[in-house]
């Protein structure tokens, strides 16, 4: 199972939020390349990085900071967050970004991201879906939408769809633990999908677990960043 560090990106700083919500951010770092520096310092290979102005303003915003990274670091990035148009992806892939992340879009222009599956190939493009009570959340997660997230996830995978990034928003920065039974049901329903779990991992007894329910990545943020899971304990669990 991959390891895929969050960094979140709001007014270029390193932040954190909690379900989702703008007014519970806390900054833990001025400088994110610093921090994905660090990553890879432990032998860290992905990075999840997110877009949170980009999310709100329905554009990619922090895009120099992808690039900052990209360039500087091997890291491979998934990146995500407000991407809306062709222009934005052109942006993201350009500035050095390993695949992209398509959340609200995926829900709101289904025509737009199922070209770019086509064009980019599935192994480019992750479908992020984020859930609040097993439906579909979109824009930041400040709105829900209709769609079950099940279904959701089938659709995608008969377009071509291998990568899904699932946050159930419940558990997001809660630092209670993830959502074991929504993946088992995901993966028990969806079979073939690579799942990436993401959201309430708080402890390292966690990976495993979600390793043994067949998660192909599990992405982490606060429980790094408060020192619940230590960069020790990454290093030793990708070394295996």
């Amino acid at each position: 199972m991959r390891i895929i560090p969050a960094i979140d990106i709001i007014d270029g700083k390193c932040v954190r939020l909690s379900k989702g919500d703008y007014n519970t951010k806390i900054i833990y770092n001025e400088n994110p390349l610093e921090v994905a520096k660090e990553f890879e310092a432990h032998g860290i290979e992905y990075l999840h990085l997110v877009d949170l102005d980009g999310a709100k303003s329905s554009k990619i915003v922090n895009y120099k900071i992808l690039e900052q990274i990209a360039s500087q670091t091997s890291l491979k990035i998934d990146f995500g967050g407000g991407l809306k148009s062709d222009a934005d992806l052109k942006i993201a892939f350009e500035s050095g970004a390993n695949q992209i992340t398509g959340g609200s879009i995926a829900v709101k222009n289904r025509t737009i991201f199922e070209k770019w599956i086509a064009e980019y190939g599935a192994d480019k493009i992750i479908l992020g879906a984020d859930a609040n009570n097993e439906k579909v959340a979109v824009s930041g997660w400040l709105e829900e939408s209709d769609e079950d997230l099940v279904p959701f996830i089938q659709g995608y995978q008969s377009k071509g769809i291998q990568y899904v990034i699932c946050t159930d928003i419940a558990k997001d920065g809660m630092l209670e633990g993830p959502s074991f039974d929504l993946y088992a049901k995901i993966l028990g329903e969806a079979q073939g999908i690579k799942l990436i779990a993401s959201g309430g991992i708080s402890t390292f007894d966690e990976l495993p677990k979600l390793a043994e329910l067949g998660c192909e990545g599990t992405i982490i943020g606060k429980a790094i960043y408060e020192g619940r899971i230590s960069m020790k304990q990454l290093e030793q669990f990708i070394i295996g």
